[in-house]
Parts: C-alpha cells; structure tokens; sequence
C-alpha cells in the first residue's frame, strides 16, 4: 500500500517554516528593548515596561478584516489587508486612552502562497511601525479543504496599556456635551458584505469611477485610518469624556455604549458623506436606517467633550490634517 504523507494530504510544513524564516527580518524590523522573544518560539516574550506605569492596566483587543478580503481577492493585492487589521485593532484599544504594546497575528489559508503570505505581512509590519508597536508572534496555518483557491483569512490581537486614572470609558460623559465627528478613509473594514452584493453585482473592481477618482477596487481597498497620535494629542491638550472608534453597527451604534446616561442627538447633515456611500445607497436602494448602521459614512472617530472644549478641539484636529465636524450632543 502507497503511503501518505501529511505533504499528500496538502499541509507542506517544509513550506510552511520557510515562509515564516523569509519573513523574520521584516518582523525583526518592529522590535525594541521590550522584546525578548525570537520568531518562532512557542509565544512571544514582551518585558513589561514598570518603570513607565504608576498603576498600569492591561488593554486588549482582537478582531479581523471580514469580508474586505474578498476584494483583495478579486485585485490580487494583498500589502493593506493586514495594515487595516492592526490600525482596526490600535484604534480599538486607543479610544480608552491606551498605547499599544505588541501585536500577534493570524493568518490561515488552504494553501500558503509565498508571494501572497510576504505581502500581507508587510501591511502587518507597517501597521505596526507606524503605530510604534512591536509584531512578536502569530501563527500561519495551511488548512487544505477550509478555503476556496486563492483565499485566506486573517485575525489580529493587540495589548495596550493606560495608567488607571486616565483610562477614558464614557463615565464622565453628561448632558450637553458635543460630539466632533473625524473623516473616514472610507468603507475602512466593515460593511463590506452589503457593499459588495451591490457593487460587484453592478460593476468590477477594475472600473474607474469619476466620482470616486479612481477604480472601485482601489476605493474599496483604502486603508482602514490609526487615529492613535490624534488620539494621544487630544488626550494630553484636552479634557475629553469619550472616544468611540466607528466600526459595525455605524456611528450611534458604537457611541452609545460609551453613555452610562443621556441619550444621543446626531445631526445627519452636518457633513458630507464621501461619494462610495451614496453610489452604494443608490446602487442598491438602501433605507437609510440600513446605511447608519452598517457603514460609518465617512465618521470614523468621535470624540465627546464638554461644550467649552469643542472649539479648541477641532482646531487642533484640522492642524493635524484630519476633517472633522460638530455632529451632535448628549441629551
């Protein structure tokens, strides 16, 4: 009888190991002083920096890119899907007044491609250069039989820090305070399944649209934003109350749950929503209520702060080169 090999079966972890070794370099380039661990060890060894911390606590987050994947699929371009996973995953844990430590990242497919593995692992690297924390572990898995050809998945965990005392978490939020929108990159990484039922239904990702000033497939490809030095920035200057990252369930969705009381008052038309969220409305006929909750309309923070900070405030996200509008307040 012929033997079979796990290689038969269609997991090559020869291939598997020199993937993750032509990659260590690259990761290598996120380490500091804190990290004692090497790629490939059964976890990653991070020094906790005491020194820094009075009374420190541990904040994390993990999450994925859902089904964005899907349009780096149809684009063969993988280098953003994993930027997006750890801005997604840094503004998660930011919002509460915390600075990212390291990240570890997931990533699964039927069969590992080199070419593709590289590429979504220079956007985790990236991501975690410019968001000055360190990639000090994951896991890539080959699972033949769980994945369409060409296809992958990807999840991301990261773990922050913030003194006790200055952990933001909605309890100071009152009546009459006022909410100050930030602009979006776009779709970031949430309302994809409807918007690609409609979209990709009507047009391809490699049609130019005048509207958008490019194709659909690089709009819808926009990376996700890190609003963690705005963040850092607003908290340092300003007595802020509440930060809410805009992710599924749209702008009202994921700002009241930071209300312990009161209620919001949003004003719709205070801004102008980018062009993708209206040809998707349009294209599939969406009710409005659909819209607000599904994608961020182009709000993709919101910061909650007393009335007589709201001025100085927004000034100051402008010099930083971000929009931002007055959206509404608390009753």
């Amino acid at each position: 009888m012929k033997s079979i090999t796990y290689k038969d079966a269609g997991v090559d972890i020869e291939k598997g190991s020199q993937a993750v070794k032509a990659i260590k370099k690259l990761v290598k380039s996120t380490y500091h002083e804190n990290v004692l661990t090497e790629l490939g060890g059964f976890g990653g060894l991070y020094q906790f920096p005491k020194s820094k911390y009075v009374n420190p606590v541990l904040v994390s987050s993990t999450d994925g890119v859902g089904t964005k994947l899907k349009i780096a699929f149809k684009m063969d371009r993988h280098d953003s899907v994993g930027e997006d996973l750890v801005n997604h995953c840094v503004n998660d844990i930011a919002v509460c007044g915390s600075d990212p430590l390291f990240f570890l990242d997931y990533f699964a497919s039927g069969k590992l491609e080199n070419h593709v593995f590289s590429q979504v692992m220079s956007g985790f690297v990236r991501g975690c250069k410019n968001n000055n924390c360190s990639l000090i572990g994951g896991e890539t898995a080959e699972m033949p039989d769980m994945y369409q050809k060409g296809e992958y998945d990807l999840s991301g965990t990261i773990v922050g820090v913030v003194e006790k005392e200055k952990i933001i978490d909605g309890s100071e939020i009152n009546k009459g305070n006022i909410l100050i929108g930030v602009h979006s990159s776009g779709l970031h990484t949430n309302g994809y399944s409807l918007a690609r039922k409609i979209l990709l239904k009507k047009s391809n990702v490699n049609l130019y649209i005048e509207e958008l000033g490019c194709t659909l497939g690089d709009e819808l490809l926009k990376v996700h934003l890190s609003y963690l030095k705005l963040i850092r920035n607003a908290l340092k200057d300003f007595e802020i109350h509440g930060i809410s990252h805009i992710t599924g369930g749209g702008i009202e969705g994921n700002t009241i749950r930071l209300l312990k009381r009161g209620k919001l008052r949003i004003n719709w038309n205070a801004w102008q929503r980018p062009p993708i969220f209206n040809i998707i409305q349009k294209l599939g006929n969406v009710p409005e209520v659909d819209m607000r909750k599904t994608f961020n309309l182009g709000v993709g923070l919101v910061f909650i702060v007393p009335e007589n900070v709201a001025d100085d405030l927004s000034k100051m996200i402008k010099k930083y080169k971000y929009k931002c509008w007055i959206i509404g307040d608390v009753l």
